[in-house]
């Protein structure tokens, strides 16, 4: 914090964190007489499963799957983290509608695209350091990421 800058009110921070979890939207950014606040909810993790059989439901569709809420700092020591090596935006598919370049359980070789972040209008391919199997993605389709953040487990 700047010298002349009077102390943040938490009471603001906690009025914009209410806004977020009300709404469907996972980031808040204000910025007001140069002050900036920004509040960031990563995304629940979604699966794909297989819809039960009926007539017209032959396609897979998203499930939310009932997971613990761990951070992604909870992930940033394990062994087999694979962090994002730049600030960007990261998309689990190729385009929109395509199918997912991983899942969880899917068994990966090194050097196979996991994922894709994009960086400055740039679609950045990010290889499997390894190979094994996936055993966590950590981010959401479109979920904007940090340098370092971790981004999926392969073990």
């Amino acid at each position: 914090m700047k010298p002349n800058q009077p102390p943040i009110d938490t009471a603001i921070v906690k009025e914009i964190a209410d806004l977020l979890s009300g709404s469907d939207l996972t980031e808040i950014e204000v910025e007001h007489e140069g002050l900036r606040i920004r509040v960031v909810r990563a995304p629940a993790p979604v699966t794909y499963a297989q819809a039960p059989a009926a007539p017209f439901a032959a396609a897979p569709v998203a499930v939310a799957a009932p997971v613990a809420e761990v951070g992604p700092a909870d992930f940033s020591k394990h062994p087999g983290v694979v962090p994002s090596p730049m600030v960007g935006t990261a998309y689990l598919s190729s385009e929109p509608g395509a199918p997912a370049f991983i899942e969880v359980g899917a068994s990966v070789k090194e050097g196979q695209t996991v994922l894709i972040v994009e960086a400055m209008k740039t679609m950045n391919a990010i290889p499997a350091p390894r190979s094994g199997t996936v055993t966590r993605i950590l981010v959401g389709n479109a979920q904007p990421v940090e340098y370092g953040e971790p981004l999926l487990v392969i073990e």
